[in-house]
């Protein structure tokens, strides 16, 4: 009798990980390869680590070198997955930017950056990635990177929860219309995770005791805390999940 393990195996799979190059999209990555997927990486930055990792996993990888918030890009990454891996089953959006202003002094500039590339290049990604997935008649599954801030509002960082709010809810509307063609569209919302984006709060006595006061778990997360429900979102597991938002918190938002 086969395990239900076996429906978090990634066996045969190739995914795609924007954002790649280290953080949680690193982790995640190597997470998707641990459970037997082929990945292709798209980073601009060095990605030579999150290779090796594969490697030692046994699974094959293939870099993109890219900037997702440039419209060609989605064209030429699902082009490069298929390209490498003759397929692309899994697509993790990852990739983000953060800028921190108050709303007064919040730049016209760092808005449009932020929403373009959090929000704008996923759709993009998405929409083209869904496209070639249909053409074949394949399933498969979309990742989306969402936030805590995908359900509030957050302190000198509008752009940054516009772009996650409205994330969450092209994430619920993709799935609503791709659900049909056996492709499930759901979202990571990670906690408050000691990365690079979080670095400058964490290095803020009082708002970092402020943070970890709130936290049941009582500490940040790290990127090794999205592996397993990546997994989960990327496998045959979660294949009646459509539209969902699942926090990884660390029970902030029950608070």
């Amino acid at each position: 009798m086969a395990s239900i393990l076996d429906s978090f195996r990634l066996d045969g799979k190739v995914a795609i990980v924007t954002g790649a190059s280290r953080g949680l999209g690193a982790a995640m990555a190597e997470a998707l390869a641990g459970a037997g997927a082929d990945v292709v990486l798209v980073a601009r930055g060095d990605l030579t680590k999150v290779e090796q990792a594969i490697a030692a996993a046994g699974r094959r990888s293939a870099v993109v070198t890219a900037d997702v918030g440039v419209p060609a890009a989605a064209r030429e990454i699902v082009a490069a997955a298929y390209g490498a891996f003759g397929r692309a089953d899994i697509l993790v959006n990852n990739a983000g930017i953060i800028r921190r202003a108050p709303v007064l002094e919040l730049s016209a500039k760092d808005w449009s950056e932020v929403l373009d590339v959090n929000l704008s290049a996923a759709f993009r990604l998405s929409q083209r990635f869904a496209q070639e997935l249909v053409a074949h008649r394949s399933p498969g599954k979309i990742i989306n990177i969402a936030s805590m801030l995908s359900f509030q509002g957050g302190v000198r960082v509008a752009s940054y929860a516009a772009a996650k709010s409205a994330l969450a809810g092209v994430t619920r509307a993709m799935a609503n219309e791709l659900a049909a063609h056996r492709i499930n569209v759901n979202a990571l919302a990670p906690g408050y995770m000691a990365t690079d984006n979080t670095a400058a709060i964490r290095a803020d006595a009082a708002r970092n005791q402020s943070i970890l006061e709130r936290i049941p778990a009582g500490r940040w997360g790290t990127p090794a805390d999205l592996q397993g429900a990546a997994v989960f979102l990327a496998s045959a597991a979660s294949d009646y999940m459509h539209g969902h938002i699942l926090a990884v918190d660390g029970g902030w938002l029950a608070r």
